[in-house]
């Protein structure tokens, strides 16, 4: 089951995009290994505009994904890579679709 989830904006400072990325899809071995982490999706919403959302089955899992790895990795980079630190929104999810098992 998903109840809840992150948002995450990122903002790119010029000429990081490429890092970014990287640093992005680097991270999804880290993410397959967190059991409660059920979705998690980075994006690029614009040029120079990223995102990442993830779901989780409660709040207890949604925190220790704030506290683990990839959360310490993104935040020690923030200054080099981001424009501004990254805006982490809280959400609830209403609904979903998942595959079927």
């Amino acid at each position: 089951m998903v109840n809840v989830g992150l948002y995450v904006r990122l903002e790119a400072k010029p000429e990081k995009e490429g890092e970014i990325e990287t640093f992005l899809r680097g991270s999804l071995p880290i993410i397959q290994s967190e059991e409660e982490t059920v979705a998690w999706f980075a994006l690029r919403l614009g040029p120079t505009t990223y995102g990442i959302f993830n779901a989780f089955p409660d709040d207890a899992g949604r925190q220790r994904h704030l506290s683990g790895l990839v959360a310490e990795e993104l935040m020690r980079n923030a200054p080099d890579f981001f424009t501004q630190p990254p805006t982490i929104e809280s959400v609830d999810v209403l609904a979903v679709k998942l595959p079927q098992q």
